[in-house]
This record gives structure tokens, C-alpha cells and sequence, in this order.
């Protein structure tokens, strides 16, 4: 195979290689050894050699070497483990390359040739790997040349898949393809002579919608946030609009948020991303919300078959699906019957005989003595393998893991559960018994030692219906099964929607979300997290201790140290676990409910599963799960309830309301025994039964919703009506505690009778039955691209508000700016190589925890090539030398990097940019100043040290100054010194905007510098002979200041030495002849700096010398034009940087 050409000093370093084939340019080489006879010790040395390398390290026998005639390096750029191989790329080299090289006068270049041809090689067999995974390979490839061609994107952007489409421009449609890679999604068309070419960035897009109108059938529009793109004729639209929707979500997770929401590991690298990837990771998905799995189960196989199902006496048809740790089954129709069985409780997996009734059969035996048939499995034989290797895997690893558990329970205390104490050196016995309160875990739910009555129910009437309910689920376990691999069917509906009974309520949510599998897998886990959290103090910590007595404050549990410090651990010990979340509001009712019914470690696994699975990225910093839900969930009313839609055109008034039924399940706005049913039904249908309770709620209210004027009103309905929502066995609610009010609506609302909870949860299950878990993820797909980027546009408003006071830059043109900064940000992580900067100090502040700047000022930084890429296109004068234009833009990074993290926040940027902009005629000035001393100037600047041997300007001639009209010229033999005297004490008149601190004196070399930059900033201009002129004026004018001020302090000096020598003090009248600034110790602003005898000049000498060239001072007065600025570089920005990025990655 070819190799990407890598450097050999010695051709046959310690005679391991013997050369088969040769000529002036290339080597075949064998290993030796290889093919030769085991007598021979040198082949059986360097056999041994090979054999102790691991598999990573081991070298192929054979081998091509690039050789350049005269030099003692050579390039590997080709390898292979038979001799044939190696043969084909000889014979390619030969006949395609040989006579080509000996036209070549440089040595060197015949390298370079070679190797950017066998790069070449690579990529074209790259680009055939990845087309041979398509179903139509040629095709694909023919696509991806094509991809290339038209958008001159660097090769690293990796074309996913293409559509056959057309564009519509108004009401004419442009047929081409679309062009779908992993950062931008790209149409070209070429059409009657009529070219139609144009990128968009997935970062860009704000909304997908398949739309359909009178000219257009049915197709996809994509919105970004400056217009509209109709594409439509798809020959498979579903399939166009699921990979756009999945690759535009992809993209902005990856570029928006990459650290708060989960991204599955592959799409996290976006070079493995393909079609049939995307097709994998939508139907994983799926599985994974459907049967609410674990996220880091990997989908194994899919596979149809029919389950044996005993409470129907038949077989029922659905799909297989198998992962790392479960077998899944689903009917055809989702919901009617499903089943779970975690790998762990499986014994055995065997095919059985195949008969015409019972069709390649497979028997899965489980732990409590039973067995699911299986059958009508096609390819029944992989399966099973691929099961049973599964299997045996995992029960040696169970093996190991019990072996090693009960060698040190063999060393430790035998009791399950321990009581951990952290201070006791407590006189105070109150106090001790707290501390062991917080410390000890408890072995019960609170519920048995703390019930709570609601007030009006009937006591005895609970325990009869307590005790129907119990008597219904013993028969539903006798047909169905009991625990997490039972049946679960509409059937079960019925009874959760009754309410679960108290006595059973831990153990079915521990069943329903597979909690109980979580567990068994972590034994002693949660008491090891106790053992390394309780103590520690940090921000979750400190959030936590503020919410524990506002969880559930009525109930006696939580009135009580014992539930509090229950609630305690298990929030601090999910912290511990999961630190990305930590600890977010609402999570401690959630807590406190599990806490009731189910055991302390239960709980925690139970808050593990809700916050991990159930409800996905509802918990992180920004809450984006739930408002992801927020936003499906508006849809879901305009396309369920469009009489309450059309009444409000904007729904984000009903979602704000909303949004605490989801992220508390109804806990905070039900009645506390309705709102456990909800919890119920969420462990049993996951977020779907959310939804459809939602939905039934704004339905049952609609026509007093529809009257409501405001908001206040609309709010006051629903939190009237959930207040009166509850049990049968519940009398209806007091009248005083019924909210008062005076108007028509509020009067109407407070006569309606309770409203019985279970009826309300079977009725959101019938009426919106056809809500799937498939048409949920499909929504939050969509739906998550328009959270993200209205969470972009609010960082967009808050970074501007930020910076706008300290800029004058226009508002407009500053959030123009933003965007180019993002956009420059983006285009390193489209292309880069992933090791800036700005990705390793992103990745070091979340794995510290602990950033010094807020997540607005965070949210882009600029690393240095990043940084002179913007300043090239935005500077007012690039100025003719691209190497000088370079090293000015790395010492303005140098100077806007002043926390020394190698990166440029936005604030900082616009800061520089308006200086140059807006800023007056000194600002630019000091800005200049501050570019040619340290710390910007470095001594690793790469500027020519000749220029420090040749001045620019002798410094010998005397100076003169232009006089007004009339006034008598002094002689020219008179000491310009005096002149010098007269232009040092004309003070700067003009005042300071605010008061800065004073610079450092520039030397020679600096000034040198400095003058190097204005020759370069004034190539261009049409005054470029004028301002030429003007500057060698200023130069000779200030270097005749800083000599004269270095011959002053000199002289000073000299008379100090005088008079240290002398007996007493001497005074001479050198003082009165010494330019102000510059005293005896030579210190001050003219000169003086350390050290006597350097050269140097003040800011305010150069500053003064060039307010005396009118030319100059018009040309830093000058107004520049940002906006045409920034609008040259939004066309220039893509095209230059991919350019680029382009020959970079060549080169390497």
C-alpha cells in the first residue's frame, strides 16, 4: 500500500534491509530474513526482532524508498506483506514517474514531486474506500470529484451523500444536486448557460420545515438567519429531509454546545461520519428512546422475527433489537407489546429444531426459571453466535467482578450497608446524632416510617382500593411475568394509570426504567461515592444544601433529619457521578419523591436513570433537553389543538407554563397523590406520557383558554383547573381553598368539580395514542437546531451588550464583526487538526471545572493563526509586504493575549479594531508605539537585523524648522539643540479620554522597527510620496531627538563621575542645556531609560514629531469605511481561508 512518505536517515540501518530492485530514484527493499533459509543467523536475528514487537510495531517485509542521488535521506512511500503487491506500485513508479524525475535540475524537487504524487495516490484511494461503501460506488465517486471542483473546499471535508433536486429562485426552478457533507451543505446547477453555486454552513441553518405550496410539490426549506432556500423533487424526500435534519443537528451540537449535550462517540469525529453511519445512529436512537436503554448501549443487530407471547396464546410479529447488554423486542404496532431482557439475567441462548409451524427457533432461558421463544429469524445462526459470545463475555466478567467482591468482603464488615462518620469530636450530643444522621444510609423507603395523608380523604377508603390495586397487579404478574423482563402491553396501562400501589411503587419504577439492572451491574458503587463526595464542599454542594428544605415541604419525610439527610447524599453522590451535570433545580424533587418509595441506593440509580436516560439533556447548564421539549411540544398543539393555536399565535406563553410540568413530571402544579400517578405512567411510557398529559390538559381547557384576554388569566385557568385534579377515593377540595376571584372566567373556573386523575391520564393516552416515540426523537431533531440557535443568537446579544460600551463602533457593523469572529472560529474546526489553542484551553476549563472568564466572553477565542487570518482581512492598512504584515499580526496577538493563554477573546478584538477605526489620531499612534516594544515585540520577531547596521536617516545634518512668514531665520551655524529644547517642553494639549498608564521608552532597534512599519503601512495610497517624504522627515527629526538626548544624558553622567571623584559636590551648567525629561540619572520621558548610555525615544517625542507633517497627521485622521471592510471580507473569508487550509494540508 501506499504510505505517506516518511523519512529514513539510513537506508539499511544495522543490515536489516537487502535491496531486490534499483535505479538513481527508488529502492525495493526485503526485509531480511523474510524468504530466506532458517539456517542463516543474521535472518534469524532480525526474525526474533520482528517477533517480540507487538502487532502495532511489527514491520512489513517489503518496502519502496525514495532516494535523492547526493543525500543521505530517503522517504518510505510504500510498504506491502507479499512481494506482488510492492511489484504493481514498483511497475506505477516506473512507468508513470521515472522518466519524468530525470527532467529535474533541483534534487530537491524530484522529492517534492514524488511525494505530492503518492499523497495523491493516498487520497484517490482514500475517496475509492469510502465510495465502495455506497451502494453505488462509481456514481459516488463521480459526485465527489465534482464536490471538489465546483466548491474548492479542502479535502478534509468529507462529502456524506448528494441528492438529485431542484432550487427555487422566486418562482423558477434550478435543477442540480445538493450536496450534503459534514459542515455545509452545498447546491450547484448549471443550467441554459446560467451557473447557480453556493455554500451553507450548518452552523448558519435556523430552521428546517417541509413546506408545500401551489407552483412547488413537496420539499424542504432551510432557513438561515439572512433568508430562505426551497429545494424540492426529491426522488426520496423523507430520506433528503431525515440526513439534512440529522447532519445539521450534528453540526451544531459539535460547533454550539459540544460539552453540555451528549454526541454519541462516532458522530463526535466527524471523519467517520457516512450515510450509512447516520442511518445506524437514527435507528439507535430510537431503540434507545423507545426502550429508555442506557446511552452507552451500542446497537448490535435488528433483526424481524415473533415472540411467543402466553397471555395472547400466539406468536407475536415485531423486530429484534440487540445491544451491548439487552435483548429488545417491539411489535409492529409500538406500544401494543414489548419486552426487555437484560443480557445479565440470560442463562442460555440455543437454536431449537426449525418445523414448518415453529421457523429457525431460538430458546432464551433467563434466571427465575423461565424461557422466551423466538422465531421466523432469518440469518438465526450469526445471531446466536454473536448472542452467545455476548454472553460468555460478560458472565466471566460477572465472574471476576464477584470473585474479587468477596475477596474483600472477606476483609471487611459483612453488613451490606455502612455508616460513615466524618467528625465526631463532638461534645454536643444533638450535634453527634446529626452528623451520624447525615452519614448513615437508609435501608427502607421513607414512606414506611413517614406516610402522609392528604387532608378530606378518606383513610379507610384508601387502604380498600390500596388493597384492590395490589390484588390486580398479583394476577397481571401471574400472566405476564414479573420483573424487568416482563410483558408490557396496553394492559399494563390500565393499572398504572390507576396509581401503583405504595407497597409495589419502589420496585416497579425500579423494574419500568431498569434501574434494578443498573444496580445489580454496581455493586457497592453508590457507597463508594458516599465514602469520596460526603465532606466535600464546592458549587453543587452549596446548591444543594440551599434547595434540601424546599423539597417537598409539606411532607412529613422532609420535615424530618433523617429525610433530609437522605436527600442530602444521594444529590451530592450524583454530583460525584456525574459532574458535567452536577446539580441542577428540580432535581431534588425529583430525589425526595424516589426517596419515598424506593431505598436510599435505589433512588440514587433511579435519579441516574432519570436524569441520564429518561430525559436526556434536561439537566444540563443551559437546560436544552427541556426546552428542546418545550418547543416539540408547541408544535404538537398547533397540530393537535389549532382552535387554542389560532387563539394564541404565540405559544411561548403556554410553553413557559409548561415547562415545569416537565422538568418536575407534574410534581409542582398536581395535587401530591395525582402527580405520583403521572410518575407512574412517566416510569411506564417515558416523556410520551408527558406530552400526552400536556396535550389532554390544554384540551380539556380550551374554551375557557380561547376567552382568556392576557396571560395572567390564561395561567390562572390552568392553575385552577391542575389544583382540582384528583382520586377517586378523594372528596372534592374545600371551597376556601379555591382561589378567589371577581371576573366571569375566574368565577366559572372555580365551579368546576375535581377532575379524576386516572380518567385524565387514560383519556391523554386514547385521545393522543398515535404520539410515538418515533415522531418525539423526529421532532426533537428539528426542534433542537432552533433552540440552539436562539441560544446563539441570546450569547450573540449578551457578547455585544458586553463590548458595545467600550467600543464606538457602530452597532451594526459590530455584530457583522461578531460573526466573522465566529465564523473564523468555525472554519478551525471545520478544517483544523484539533490541537489549538482554544480547543485545549476549552478542554482543560471543563475538566478543571473552573473558568476565569464567563461562558459569554469564552464562547469564541481566536489561537494565533486564527487571529492573522481575521487580522489580514480586517486591518485599515495591509501595507505591501506580506512577511512584515504577518509579524505586526503576531505581535498584536502577543499584545491582546494578556492573560498569556495563547488566545484573543472578542472583546479584546473589537477593542483593537475600533482603535484603528474609530479611534483619534494619538490612539492609533500609542497603539503603533505599543506593537514595537515588549511584550509585543519579542526577541523571536523575525525582522532583518541589517536594518539595525544601515539607519534609515543620518542623524549628523543639522535640522530646520519651516518659520512663519516674516519672522527673521536664525543662523544655520547655531546648536539645533536649542530647537530640540523649545519642541521637548511644548506640553500635549489635548486630553486624555482617560487616564493611561505611561509607556516604556522605545530604543533603537524598536524605533527602527516602528519606522519599518509606517514605510510598509503607506505603500499603496495615492499620497505615497508625500507621506514617504513626510516620514523620513519625522525619522531624521526623531533620531536627532534621541541623540541629542543620548549625548545629553552621556554628558550628565560624565559630570556625576566628576563629581563622586572631587572633594566636594561640583555644579556645572550642563542641567540648563539638558532637554527636559532627562536628568542626572537618566530617567524621565526623553531619553533616560535603565541604562544611561542606550538610545532612546518617549511616545510623546514621536507623537509630537509627527503632529509636524500635515500629511501624516491626514492620513491617521483619515475616516476608513468599516462596513465595506467587513463586507469584503465576509466574501473573501471562506475561499481564502480553505485556500489555505488546502495547501496546508498537501504540504503535510
Amino acid at each position: 500500500m501506499w504510505l505517506n512518505p516518511e523519512e529514513v536517515h539510513l537506508k539499511n540501518a544495522l543490515k536489516l534491509w537487502v535491496t531486490e530492485r534499483s535505479n538513481d530514484f527508488f529502492l525495493l527493499q526485503r526485509r531480511r530474513g523474510h524468504g530466506e533459509s532458517a539456517g542463516r543467523i543474521t535472518g534469524l536475528l532480525v526474525g526474533a526482532l520482528d517477533t517480540v514487537l507487538d502487532s502495532n510495531a511489527r514491520v512489513t517485509p517489503f518496502r519502496i524508498l525514495l532516494q535523492v542521488p547526493g543525500s543521505q535521506i530517503s522517504w518510505v512511500v510504500a510498504s506491502g506483506a507479499a512481494i506482488e503487491e510492492v511489484n504493481k506500485h514498483w511497475d506505477w513508479l516506473i512507468h508513470n514517474l521515472l522518466r519524468s524525475l530525470s527532467v529535474f535540475e533541483n534534487k530537491e524537487d524530484v522529492a517534492s514531486f514524488v511525494k505530492g504524487k503518492v499523497k495523491g495516490l493516498i487520497a484517490e484511494e482514500s475517496r475509492g474506500r469510502q465510495a465502495a461503501q455506497e451502494e453505488d460506488p462509481e456514481r459516488f465517486r463521480e459526485a465527489l470529484l465534482k464536490f471538489e471542483l465546483h466548491f474548492g473546499l479542502p479535502s478534509s471535508e468529507k462529502l456524506v451523500t448528494f441528492f438529485s433536486c431542484c432550487c427555487w429562485k422566486g418562482r423558477v426552478p434550478r435543477q442540480g444536486f445538493l450536496y450534503l457533507s459534514i459542515n455545509h451543505m452545498a447546491f450547484y446547477s448549471f443550467l441554459l448557460g446560467k451557473e447557480v453555486n453556493f455554500v451553507i454552513p450548518w452552523a448558519e441553518v435556523t430552521r428546517l420545515e417541509r413546506v408545500s405550496t401551489g407552483l412547488m410539490t413537496e420539499g424542504v426549506r432551510v432557513s438561515t438567519r439572512q433568508r430562505q432556500r426551497d429545494f424540492s423533487m426529491f426522488l426520496n424526500l423523507d430520506e433528503a429531509f431525515r440526513v439534512i435534519g440529522q447532519l445539521a443537528d450534528i453540526a451544531l451540537r459539535r460547533l454550539l454546545d459540544s460539552k453540555g449535550l451528549e454526541l454519541d462517540r462516532v458522530l463526535q469525529q466527524p471523519a467517520r461520519i457516512t450515510k450509512r453511519v447516520l442511518e445506524e445512529q437514527a435507528l439507535r436512537e430510537y431503540v434507545l428512546a423507545l426502550f429508555r436503554l442506557p446511552r452507552r448501549e451500542r446497537l448490535q443487530e435488528v433483526a424481524s422475527c415473533s415472540v411467543w407471547t402466553p397471555h395472547t396464546r400466539c406468536h407475536t410479529p415485531g423486530t429484534l433489537y440487540t445491544t451491548d447488554g439487552y435483548l429488545c423486542f417491539s411489535s409492529r404496532e409500538e406500544g401494543r407489546c414489548s419486552l426487555i431482557i437484560p443480557l445479565p439475567e440470560v442463562l442460555s441462548i440455543e437454536k431449537a429444531e426449525s418445523t414448518s409451524l415453529l421457523p429457525n427457533p431460538v430458546i432464551v432461558s433467563i434466571r427465575c426459571k423461565k424461557a422466551f421463544q423466538l422465531i421466523e429469524l432469518q440469518d438465526r445462526d450469526q445471531l446466536v453466535e454473536n448472542l452467545s459470545s455476548r454472553l460468555r463475555a460478560l458472565q466471566w466478567k460477572n465472574s471476576m467482578f464477584r470473585s474479587q467482591t468477596q475477596g474483600r468482603r472477606t476483609l471487611s464488615a459483612p453488613t451490606p450497608y455502612y455508616t460513615f462518620y466524618y467528625d465526631t469530636a463532638c461534645s454536643d450530643e444533638d450535634e453527634l446524632e446529626e452528623q451520624v444522621l447525615r452519614n448513615t444510609v437508609n435501608t427502607e423507603a421513607l414512606m414506611t416510617a413517614f406516610h402522609h395523608s392528604q387532608p378530606g380523604t378518606d383513610s379507610s377508603g384508601a387502604k380498600s382500593m390500596e388493597q384492590v390495586k395490589v390484588k390486580l397487579w398479583e394476577e397481571h404478574f401471574s400472566e405476564f411475568g414479573r420483573g424487568v423482563h416482563m410483558f408490557r402491553t396496553d394492559k399494563i396501562h390500565t393499572l398504572v394509570a390507576m396509581g401503583i400501589p405504595e407497597s409495589l411503587r419502589g420496585e416497579l419504577w425500579m423494574m419500568l426504567s431498569d434501574a434494578s439492572s443498573e444496580l445489580a451491574c454496581h455493586h457497592g458503587y453508590y457507597a463508594g461515592l458516599l465514602q469520596k463526595s460526603m465532606g466535600q464542599i464546592n458549587l453543587a454542594t452549596d446548591e444543594i444544601e440551599r434547595d434540601l428544605h424546599r423539597s417537598l415541604p409539606d411532607h412529613p419525610a422532609f420535615q424530618n433529619p433523617t429525610g433530609i439527610a437522605a436527600l442530602r447524599r444521594v444529590l451530592t453522590a450524583y454530583a460525584h457521578h456525574n459532574p458535567k451535570i452536577g446539580y441542577c433545580q428540580s432535581m431534588n424533587i425529583l430525589a425526595s419523591v424516589m426517596l419515598l418509595y424506593a431505598k436510599e441506593e435505589e433512588a440514587f440509580w433511579l435519579l441516574v436513570g432519570v436524569c441520564e436516560r429518561m430525559l436526556p439533556d434536561y439537566f444540563n447548564r443551559r437546560v436544552i433537553g427541556a426546552q428542546v421539549d418545550q418547543s416539540v411540544f408547541e408544535e404538537l398543539i398547533r397540530e393537535r389543538l389549532p382552535e387554542l393555536a389560532e387563539h394564541f399565535p404565540d405559544l411561548s406563553m403556554l410553553s413557559s407554563v409548561s415547562l415545569s410540568w416537565f422538568l418536575t413530571l407534574f410534581l409542582s402544579v398536581l395535587p401530591f397523590h395525582s402527580a405520583i400517578c403521572v410518575v407512574d405512567c412517566f416510569f411506564f411510557h417515558g416523556i410520551k406520557a408527558i406530552f400526552q398529559l400536556g396535550l389532554a390538559v390544554l384540551e380539556a381547557n380550551t374554551a375557557q383558554l380561547s376567552l382568556s384576554s392576557d396571560e395572567g388569566q390564561a395561567l390562572m385557568i390552568l392553575t385552577s383547573f391542575l389544583d382540582q385534579v384528583g382520586r377517586e377515593e378523594e372528596c372534592p377540595c374545600p371551597p376556601s381553598l379555591q382561589p378567589a376571584a371577581e371576573d366571569s372566567s375566574s368565577v366559572e373556573v372555580s365551579s368546576v368539580g375535581r377532575t379524576n386523575i386516572t380518567h385524565l391520564l387514560t383519556e391523554s393516552y386514547e385521545r393522543f395514542r398515535d404520539l410515538s416515540v418515533s415522531q418525539i426523537e423526529k421532532l426533537r431533531c428539528r426542534h433542537r437546531i432552533q433552540v440552539l440557535q436562539a441560544h446563539e443568537d441570546t450569547t450573540k446579544e449578551n457578547a455585544l451588550r458586553v463590548v458595545s460600551p467600550d467600543v464606538s463602533i457602530c452597532p451594526d457593523d459590530l455584530a457583522d464583526l461578531y460573526e466573522l469572529f465566529k465564523t473564523e472560529h468555525f472554519i478551525s474546526l471545520y478544517w483544523g487538526d484539533g490541537n489549538s489553542a482554544v480547543a485545549a484551553a476549552e478542554a482543560a476549563a471543563w475538566r478543571s471545572g473552573d473558568f476565569s472568564f464567563s461562558f459569554v466572553e469564552r464562547q469564541y477565542r481566536l489561537d494565533r493563526p486564527q487571529f492573522k487570518s481575521l487580522y489580514g482581512l480586517l486591518v485599515p492598512w495591509p501595507g505591501g509586504s506580506q512577511q512584515h504584515a504577518d509579524t505586526l499580526a503576531s505581535r498584536t496577538f502577543t499584545l491582546l493575549d494578556q492573560d498569556r493563554l495563547n488566545l484573543v477573546t472578542f472583546r479584546d478584538f473589537a477593542r483593537w479594531l475600533d482603535t484603528f477605526y474609530c479611534g483619534e489620531l494619538n490612539e492609533k499612534i500609542r497603539l503603533l508605539f505599543r506593537l514595537h516594544i515588549p511584550p509585543a515585540l519579542t526577541e523571536s520577531d523575525d525582522d532583518d537585523p541589517s536594518m539595525m547596521k544601515s539607519p534609515l536617516v543620518c542623524t549628523n545634518r543639522p535640522l530646520y524648522l519651516n518659520l512663519p512668514s516674516g519672522v527673521p531665520k536664525v543662523k544655520e551655524e547655531k546648536d539645533y539643540q536649542e530647537q530640540l529644547k523649545q519642541m521637548l517642553q511644548d506640553p500635549l494639549k489635548e486630553k486624555k479620554k482617560h487616564l493611561e498608564e505611561p509607556l516604556p521608552l522605545m530604543n533603537q532597534h524598536e524605533f527602527i522597527q516602528f519606522c519599518k512599519s509606517l514605510y510598509s503601512i503607506f505603500m499603496g495610497p495615492p499620497e505615497e510620496i508625500d507621506l514617504y517624504q513626510a516620514i523620513a522627515t519625522v525619522t531624521s527629526l526623531v533620531l536627532q531627538i534621541g541623540e541629542a538626548s543620548h549625548r545629553c544624558c552621556r554628558s550628565g553622567s560624565e559630570v556625576s563621575d566628576r563629581q563622586e571623584e572631587g572633594a566636594k559636590p561640583l555644579r556645572t551648567n550642563s542641567e540648563d542645556h539638558r532637554p527636559p525629561g532627562c536628568s542626572p540619572e537618566g530617567g524621565g520621558g526623553g531619553g533616560g531609560g535603565g541604562d544611561g548610555d542606550e538610545w532612546t525615544i518617549s511616545y510623546a517625542q514621536i507623537l509630537a514629531s509627527l503632529l509636524t507633517e500635515q500629511a501624516l497627521v491626514n492620513f491617521f485622521e483619515k475616516q476608513m469605511d468599516l462596513s465595506a471592510k467587513i463586507a469584503e471580507a465576509k466574501k473573501r473569508q471562506y475561499q481564502q481561508r480553505a485556500a489555505v487550509l488546502t495547501i496546508q494540508q498537501r504540504r503535510s
